[in-house]
């Protein structure tokens, strides 16, 4: 069986913030992923981390433009320099906290400029922190409209343009059932390059257990595949107390 992991942004957000890493430690998690730590010091997400003995394995990058701005932009043409100069302070912070991926979103944009665009960026962070490990993930239209990476081809297509081995590919088995109808057969196909994993129903995007995934047969799959890395708990529970949506586990 698979290693899970809570994704505490949408996990648990029924507490405080800083409360949510004692909730998922005492639910059993030992490691966990948040979307978007931006809003708290690093010192603060780092002792709670530290309290309740958490791993963090992955954020997202780069990080907010909080006067407004889209959250991800790699793909945006005449982004570069603002892509550099924000995912330096996002490996400031991913190292402190002892981060295992960053998550690198695409933005809003299409066309083979927003291609060379994504590629060239992913290239340059991922030469500039060699020991860094970094992801892409495709995002549904239907949740992200207009969002670059909105397919798994697409998205292989890029980590081959890309030929760097600190950038794999985010499997994500809700956006895999969106996009392509069948995540198993996803799994099936681009598996081999996913470093990370994570786990929803669709379409509800809730708890595991609803909808058309068979998340057993997936599982199975997962380790049969030799995947060796985390599962994460990324939905929004249908129920009030996030922890009595975990009897998937």
């Amino acid at each position: 069986m698979p290693r899970f992991a809570a994704n505490i942004s949408m996990l648990f957000a029924e507490l405080p913030y800083l409360d949510r890493f004692a909730a998922a430690a005492n639910a059993g998690f030992t490691a966990v992923e948040i979307l978007s730590p931006y809003d708290f010091a690093a010192k603060e997400t780092q002792r709670a981390l530290l309290a309740n003995g958490l791993e963090l394995l992955l954020i997202n990058a780069p990080p907010p433009n909080y006067t407004g701005g889209e959250p991800g932009y790699a793909a945006l043409p005449g982004g570069v320099d603002r892509f550099q100069r924000d995912i330096r302070r996002v490996l400031r912070y991913g190292e402190m906290l002892n981060v295992g991926l960053i998550h690198v979103m695409a933005g809003y944009a299409k066309g083979d400029e927003a291609r060379d665009t994504f590629i060239t960026n992913l290239r340059w962070a991922a030469d500039f922190a060699p020991q860094q490990r970094f992801t892409i993930e495709p995002l549904n239209a239907g949740d992200q409209p207009g969002y670059f990476l909105d397919d798994y081809n697409l998205a292989a297509e890029v980590l081959e343009a890309v030929n760097r081995p600190n950038v794999g590919l985010q499997y994500d088995a809700y956006h895999a059932q969106m996009i392509h109808g069948d995540a198993a057969k996803v799994w099936e196909s681009f598996g081999k390059q996913a470093v990370h994993v994570q786990i929803g129903a669709a379409p509800s995007r809730c708890e595991p257990g609803t909808g058309p995934v068979d998340f057993d047969s997936l599982f199975r799959a997962i380790d049969d595949s030799g995947y060796e890395g985390w599962v994460s708990a990324e939905y929004t529970p249908s129920t009030l107390c996030t922890e009595d949506s975990l009897g998937w586990m």
